[in-house]
């Protein structure tokens, strides 16, 4: 008789590091930078403080109450109130995939120009026009690529997000070096002074939060390791504040590195589409390693874009689709290829994509502007899937004695109700007023209720979508039973 080995536990160090390589990037620095500038720094800890480690804790327990399933937040909706609701909790998990689709494609041409050309020319001088349509292009071929089965770009991928974790954390340490071991002068002045930091809370202030909680978004994408854990109760809670402060400690010191490198008193209008790769120029022109810094950050950005887009087209829909109830989800859109693939799903997604990527073309001109809008469409509609992991553990909380859980964030119910309670409106407020278009309205009034009316059209469309649906499945359900 041989005794069969227990799976190897993880220890709360391990659930850090996979939480920060998943979570946690340079571009979220650069992003938030460029929205706020260095009152950024006090931005983040409020951020983390009260959103990121709640909803990291929130998660925990929500994944250790129903370890059993697979299907993450549509399955804890479904445990906890009915199948409709799980259903729409799946789709909006789907959906809001779509706009960051749309962002990739623009995000592989950028590393590209700057691979290639070296220099941030193809955002400011290219038509934006002829930019969207080589985007379509690069999507389609990679939608093509992914319904043919072909798997080698997430290994490929695995390998560029090391090195882009590997390239954030230097980018931090020669910054932050630079002026004591190059003599680089700091760009921004008055940064020992504490008032530099302190943000004004006016309206203006409060549309860049949906750009935070995009950026520390995506906890549940532990919630699997909860029961993987040697000491869950103690352990997990204790990995996520760990992931919080290193999360922090690199929010923090990657901005004051972007103080040093750019003036955050006269941030450039394209900081968000070639800020790291004018940072990495410039930590490369101040340790005379000239472009090598920067052409290493471009190829493992391209790459590992290339493998997000790649598994961004299928992980989702598939989460989708597998365990799909035939009552909201037409059989049709199930079905698969010879690859194993939900062929009529990528084609929903590359109409869906297509239209995202055309369509803004039409009004915002300049491709910076585009990309800029493009990537705070994605801040205004991504943390919409986040909305149901709240509810998740609200409605948890309502039927707290129905459930067991190794792990409890909070074991008072009205608390714990309460805790997902602002969590949700936090979120909900933060989506609603980044809707709001961040260029000047008195330089193209225009331009500005164009992007105004596709920020509130576009997660009304995509969420607007999934009633529609049930409807074409209940409608099918009903010939079939006829016949």
């Amino acid at each position: 008789m041989h005794d069969h080995q227990s799976p190897k536990k993880l220890l709360w160090y391990n659930l850090t590091l996979i939480g920060f390589v998943s979570i946690w990037g340079l571009g979220n620095v650069v992003n938030n930078f460029a929205e706020e500038g260095l009152v950024v720094v006090i931005s983040w800890l409020i951020i983390m403080a009260l959103y990121f480690i709640p909803y990291a804790l929130m998660v925990g327990q929500l994944g250790s109450t129903f370890n059993a399933d697979s299907g993450g937040v549509s399955s804890w909706i479904k445990e906890v109130a009915n199948k409709r609701l799980a259903y729409l909790a799946a789709w909006t998990y789907w959906v809001v995939n779509v706009t960051y689709l749309a962002q990739k494609s623009q995000s592989i041409l950028i590393a590209g120009s700057w691979l290639f050309k070296g220099n941030g020319d193809f955002v400011n001088e290219t038509s934006s026009t002829i930019v969207q349509l080589l985007c379509l292009v690069v999507f389609l071929v990679f939608l093509y690529l992914a319904s043919r089965g072909i798997t080698t770009i997430n290994r490929i991928g695995t390998i560029a997000g090391l090195s882009m974790l590997v390239m954030s954390i230097l980018f931090i340490f020669l910054g932050l070096s630079a002026p004591a071991l190059t003599g680089a002068k700091f760009a921004t002045a008055n940064m020992n002074q504490i008032s530099t930091y302190i943000p004004k809370f006016d309206f203006k202030y409060f549309t860049t939060i949906s750009m935070l909680i995009f950026a520390v978004g995506g906890s549940d994408k532990l919630s699997p390791y909860v029961n993987k854990m040697k000491k869950p109760a103690k352990d997990f809670p204790k990995g996520l504040i760990v992931l919080a402060m290193l999360v922090v400690v690199s929010a923090l010191m990657g901005s004051f590195a972007m103080g040093m490198i750019f003036d955050a008193q006269h941030i450039p209008a394209d900081l968000m589409a070639n800020g790291a790769y004018v940072a990495f120029q410039r930590l490369g022109q101040y340790y005379h390693l000239g472009n090598l810094l920067m052409i290493i950050y471009a190829l493992a950005n391209a790459l590992a874009t290339i493998a997000a887009l790649a598994v961004s087209i299928d992980a989702p829909l598939r989460i989708l689709l597998d365990d799909a109830d035939p009552q909201f989800v037409p059989n049709k859109l199930r079905q698969k290829n010879q690859n194993g693939v939900p062929i009529n799903g990528y084609k929903l997604t590359g109409v869906l994509v297509s239209v995202i990527i055309l369509i803004p073309a039409i009004g915002i001109s300049g491709t910076n502007n585009l990309y800029n809008w493009l990537l705070n469409l994605n801040s205004v509609v991504m943390p919409l899937r986040f909305l149901w992991v709240f509810l998740a553990f609200m409605l948890l909380n309502k039927h707290l004695n129905k459930f067991k859980s190794e792990y409890v964030f909070v074991r008072n119910p009205k608390i714990g109700f309460l805790i997902g309670l602002w969590c949700f409106v936090f979120t909900a407020f933060a989506c609603i007023l980044g809707m709001v278009p961040k260029m000047s309205f008195a330089a193209d009034p225009a331009g500005w209720w164009f992007q105004l009316i596709l920020n509130i059209a576009t997660p009304i469309f995509l969420i607007g979508l999934g009633f529609i649906l049930p409807a074409l499945a209940r409608r099918k359900n009903e010939q079939l039973i006829s016949k």
